[in-house]
């Protein structure tokens, strides 16, 4: 049978069971967005300051929460491949060091968040926005380690298939972050109103309430028992932990890659003025909204192809993976079509300032034109991770984003004078690079690994 006619022919089947897995993680995704829409609405409705505080240190967190998240993000193909391959108690062991790790992991990132006013005043940030980007980063430190330990919980969950625990977390983190929001952001029960500060408590709560939520449920639902993930406990080996950042490294390296070069980009929205940074918080938020879609698709991805290959199917895993990338391109393609007949009342919903809006409204062309190639290169990053391929695609993504995205983000942006629409045709550019690269990546590995049978 032909490649194009076997992808054909496992399409329908491999679809449906990305969607099983996606169902449960577009959901957490979109909840998990939600609280970052939440932040942003509160942050906006107390003035054009808090908004932008909300987006530049936002930003700033995002760039060393990316790297935790893309690190711990391995365990989910490394216990894929276990389950795939009927090892449970590997499967136990592999979550344990997960969890060290995620604790070993916040404490210099912790360190980190806590330099935020310093490299922000020495990065020429609008001196109004540097007082409430302090604030909410500060009160999002006391959250980071919980979020870490429950990235560890969430992609055991993950790797076993098993994505329905992850919805209801994220809803309960959606709960608290509101309900933080109105008493520490707006004030509610007599509390005075914390700006910024007020959304970083209410995300450090919900990260607290989501690692309880999951503890709980993987404690007492029998689906977790053959795993045997609490009967014992392993102290810290080097060994699995080496393997798991063999791994999670260049997966962080990639997903810092992309994130970091979004958030170098708000800041350089933040020597525009106030009004620029809130303009590109509002096309970046839905943006970011509408990118947890594919993003579940690649997650789900991940769980698929590992599965297969870690069963010693490669051909499946390999026709599981172009189905993934196929399914986030179309997907995204729809989004661009919805951005460019909506765009206003999209930024009308964020904020209230016609100044603020008339360039939102612009702004979202160019989130408009980026969709798909973003849709494709998070697809062929999915289906890589699932054949643990992660090296060679850090190299790319570094190349696509900060050899091409940023200096033409600068360039355009900040040497020509072109503004904020200078600054997303940089990033444009290298949404679209990186998407060729990793697409011609997976063709390539999947080619080699069908050669040599392995």
């Amino acid at each position: 049978m032909s490649e194009s006619g076997s992808f054909r022919h496992d399409f329908p089947r491999d679809s449906r069971s990305i969607l099983r897995f996606a169902g449960p993680l577009l959901v957490n995704n979109f909840v998990l967005a939600g609280m970052m829409l939440v932040n942003t609405m509160v942050a906006g409705r107390l003035g054009p300051g808090p908004l932008a505080g909300v987006a530049v240190g936002g930003s700033y967190y995002q760039m060393f929460w990316l790297f935790g998240l893309g690190v711990l993000m391995s365990i989910s193909p490394i216990v894929a491949h276990a389950y795939g391959g009927g090892r449970d108690e590997e499967v136990g062991r592999r979550f344990r060091q997960g969890v060290w790790l995620a604790l070993l992991l916040a404490v210099p990132l912790v360190a980190a968040l806590a330099c935020v006013k310093p490299l922000l005043g020495w990065f020429g940030t609008d001196a109004r926005a540097i007082p409430h980007a302090a604030g909410y980063v500060f009160a999002m430190c006391f959250g980071m380690p919980a979020m870490l330990v429950f990235l560890a919980h969430r992609y055991t969950s993950e790797g076993i298939g098993w994505t329905r625990p992850v919805m209801y977390t994220a809803a309960v983190g959606l709960a608290t972050n509101i309900l933080g929001n109105w008493i520490f952001t707006l004030g509610a029960f007599g509390m005075p109103s914390q700006g910024a500060r007020g959304c970083g408590i209410a995300t450090a709560l919900a990260s607290w309430a989501m690692l309880a939520t999951m503890h709980v449920y993987q404690r007492r639902h029998p689906r977790y028992r053959r795993f045997r993930l609490f009967e014992r406990f392993d102290r810290p080996d080097r060994r699995a932990i080496g393997d798991i950042l063999g791994l999670g490294l260049p997966i962080a390296g990639s997903v810092v890659s992309e994130g970091a070069l979004f958030a170098v980009a708000a800041l350089l929205m933040s020597t525009l003025g106030t009004e620029v940074v809130a303009a590109h918080q509002v096309a970046i938020s839905y943006a970011s909204l509408m990118f947890m879609i594919p993003l579940s698709l690649h997650s789900a991805t991940t769980i698929h192809v590992g599965h297969q290959v870690g069963s010693g199917n490669v051909r499946a895993g390999r026709n599981a993976g172009w189905s993934g990338i196929a399914m986030c391109g179309l997907v995204m393609a729809l989004s661009s079509l919805v951005i460019l007949l909506a765009r206003g009342p999209i930024a009308a919903a964020y904020t209230s300032d016609q100044a603020v809006r008339e360039l939102a409204v612009w702004l979202l062309l160019f989130v408009a034109a980026f969709q798909m190639p973003d849709g494709l290169q998070v697809g062929a990053a999915g289906a890589l991770r699932g054949f643990k391929d992660a090296h060679v695609p850090m190299g790319l993504n570094f190349t696509a984003y900060w050899l091409i995205g940023f200096p033409a983000a600068w360039w355009f942006g900040i040497r020509q004078a072109y503004g904020p629409s200078g600054i997303w045709a940089g990033l444009i550019a290298g949404l679209v690079t990186c998407a060729a690269f990793l697409v011609l990546r997976y063709r390539q590995v999947t080619r080699r690994r069908m050669a040599s049978g392995a």
